[in-house]
C-alpha cells in the first residue's frame, strides 16, 4: 500500500540538514539530515507519532501540524501546497495567500465578458466582473457575499432564480459535495450552523446527506427588469490554488 504522505515527509526530512534548522550536526548519521526525534522536537511532537505518521499509520495530522512540518523543512510554496493535499487538510495559511491572490483574481473575472465570478472552499465570492455585479443585485454588492448565505438568507435570491426550491435543494447537495472532506473545518461549520440557523429549508436540506457534482449546465434568472436569461454554467478550479473555483455564465 502506498504512503505517498509518510514518503514526503521523511524524503525531506533526509535533506534537511542539522545545520540549516539551527541544531549541531555532530554524531555518526545514516544520512546527513534530521533524525526523526530531531524533527519531532523541533515540531514539539512525540517520536514515537511522527514515525507512525511516516510509517503510514492511521494517525491524523492537524493543519497547525503540518504548517509546523513545511517551516521545519523548509517547503517551497509548491511543495506545501502538495503536502497539505497528501494530508487532506485545508492549509491555514490560506487566508494569507489568498489577501496576496487579490490582484490577480480581478484580472481574471474581469478578462471575462459574460458573468464571472470565483468562490472559495466556503463558497465567499473573492472576485466578480460586473456583469455578474448586475445580474446578482442583492448578493455581490453586499459585505462579504457568500452564494449559501445570498441562497437561503436573501429575498433577491428566490425572485432571481428561476425554479428556486430544486435550485437550492440542488445547491445544498453541490455544497456537502465540494466541501468533503474539509466538513470539519472551523471556518465551514461556522458557516453551515450560521445558515441552518436562521432557515429551516436550509435545514431540512442539509439533513438529506444529499451529495452531487457541480456539473454546470442551464441556469435560468428572471432579473427585476424582467426577462428571463439563461445561461450554461461552467465551472473551473484555479491551477494555483485548488480550493478557487472560477464559475462563468455564458449565455445559452
Amino acid at each position: 500500500m502506498q504512503n505517498k504522505l509518510g514518503d514526503f515527509i521523511r524524503a525531506h526530512r533526509e535533506r534537511t540538514t542539522p545545520a540549516s534548522v539551527g541544531l549541531a550536526g555532530g554524531g555518526r548519521r545514516r544520512t546527513p539530515g534530521l533524525r526523526r526525534e530531531e524533527l519531532a522536537q523541533l515540531c514539539e511532537v512525540s517520536p514515537t507519532w511522527l514515525t507512525w505518521l511516516e510509517q503510514g499509520r492511521p494517525v491524523s495530522a492537524s493543519g497547525k501540524m503540518l504548517a509546523r512540518l513545511a517551516e521545519v523543512l523548509r517547503l517551497s510554496a509548491a511543495e506545501r501546497v502538495y503536502l497539505f493535499s497528501l494530508a487532506e487538510r485545508l492549509d491555514p495559511q490560506g487566508d494569507a495567500d489568498q489577501a496576496q491572490a487579490d490582484d490577480s483574481l480581478d484580472a481574471i473575472v474581469a478578462a471575462v465578458g459574460a458573468p464571472a465570478y470565483i468562490l472559495d472552499l466556503r463558497w465567499d465570492a473573492l472576485a466578480w466582473n460586473g456583469a455578474a455585479a448586475a445580474l446578482f443585485a442583492g448578493w455581490l454588492d453586499g459585505p462579504g457575499p457568500n452564494l449559501l448565505r445570498f441562497m437561503f438568507q436573501s429575498a433577491a435570491a428566490r425572485g432571481l432564480i428561476v425554479d428556486w426550491p430544486e435550485r437550492a435543494r440542488r445547491l445544498v447537495a453541490e455544497f456537502r459535495a465540494d466541501i468533503g472532506k474539509h466538513a470539519d473545518h472551523p471556518a465551514v461549520q461556522q458557516l453551515i450552523a450560521d445558515v441552518a440557523r436562521d432557515s429551516a429549508e436550509f435545514r431540512e436540506l442539509w439533513r438529506l446527506q444529499d451529495v452531487v457534482g457541480r456539473e454546470g449546465g442551464l441556469r435560468r434568472f428572471q432579473p427585476p427588469s424582467g426577462g428571463e436569461l439563461r445561461f450554461n454554467q461552467v465551472t473551473l478550479h484555479l491551477a494555483k490554488r485548488h480550493d478557487l473555483k472560477l464559475v462563468m455564465l455564458l449565455p445559452a
